[in-house]
């Protein structure tokens, strides 16, 4: 009797670890190889360039702390002339944060109101011109918020100093010696509205992203429109918020030229928002650099240090803050 045999085809072999990650990465094929490369190269660059930026400001900054007669840290003055030299960032640490601080509080809240405008409330025949305007607004120069703030801003402010002199002078914060309105408070102000744009448009892109079914659900459970808000939008956008919430914080620690056209610093720390206040460190490093000696130059290279420091330190703690409310999103941060 015939015994016939039945041949089969073996399965393929089962791809090992180490190969299913490459093959996912798509680093099998030439071309995939060459683009990884190029874009792992990017990063390193990347990280190179931060580490010689460092590397070269920690340099010079060591050559004007190491003369310095002063503390560095705590001294409210800025005299590299002196012999010995004295000065230190005390005030421009105090006006840089304080500035920063008061655009937040302003363009934050405005921001995320206007992302969910345009997102959840707004017609699309309004939402869409509302939203073009935004993005102009992102693309105006600092030079010309500065010369608008100077020119109409500024003398635009008295009414509502003397407002916060008459019911909240008793404060301190909010008194008024009858300046020029030139102080930390139009500083934030002008700082909120350059910021705004970033905050809206990284917001609003990040609100249209919210999965329609999670709307939809809390509107089939007889939410109200600012429940499906409450309860979807803003859980799931919590990171972008804090992510475009840094955005427009990194530019109101840096902002130049803005600042220096509307501010007039006097280098002494005020208690009072409303009266001239002592400077930002870019705003310092403007308007000193070009008259500034070669120590001079150091030591304002050693401000931008700090600044450079607080930049990070401020993005380090956006990263954290991300990385624990990533469950809220349902991605990864």
């Amino acid at each position: 009797m015939d015994i016939s045999t039945k041949t089969t085809d073996a399965p393929p072999p089962t791809p090992s670890l180490s190969e299913q990650k490459r093959n996912a990465r798509g680093a099998t094929r030439p071309g995939d190889r060459i683009f990884l490369g190029l874009t792992r190269g990017s990063g390193i660059l990347l990280l190179v360039i931060m580490a010689a930026i460092a590397v070269f400001l920690t340099y010079r900054a060591s050559l004007a702390i190491s003369k310095d007669h002063g503390n560095f840290l705590t001294t409210s003055e800025w005299n590299t002339n002196l012999i010995p030299p004295t000065f230190g960032i005390a005030v421009l640490a105090f006006g840089t944060i304080v500035s920063s601080v008061i655009a937040m509080v302003i363009a934050v809240p405005v921001a995320v109101s206007i992302a969910l405008f345009i997102t959840h409330y707004a017609p699309r025949r309004l939402s869409s011109p509302v939203a073009y305007v935004i993005d102009l607004l992102a693309a105006v120069p600092s030079i010309v918020y500065g010369l608008w703030g100077a020119l109409v801003l500024v003398p635009h402010m008295n009414g509502l100093y003397g407002w916060l002199n008459d019911f909240f002078g008793w404060t301190g914060i909010f008194s008024w010696d009858k300046g020029a309105p030139r102080s930390m408070l139009t500083v934030g102000l002008l700082l909120a509205i350059m910021i705004l744009p970033i905050i809206t448009n990284v917001s609003r892109e990040v609100f249209r992203q919210v999965p329609r079914m999670h709307e939809e659900a809390a509107l089939a459970l007889g939410a109200t429109r600012w429940e499906v808000i409450r309860m979807s939008v803003l859980p799931f956008g919590r990171s972008g918020v804090i992510s475009a919430s840094m955005l427009g914080l990194g530019r109101a620690l840096g902002e130049t030229m803005a600042v220096a056209t509307v501010l007039s610093p006097d280098f002494i720390v005020h208690a009072s928002l409303l009266n001239p206040g002592g400077g930002t460190f870019a705003q310092n490093i403007a308007s000193k650099f070009s008259e500034a000696t070669e120590f001079g130059r150091d030591a304002l290279i050693a401000s931008g240090l700090v600044l450079f420091v607080i930049t990070l330190l401020v993005n380090g703690a956006a990263r954290l803050i991300i990385a624990r409310r990533a469950e809220y999103s349902g991605a990864n941060a």
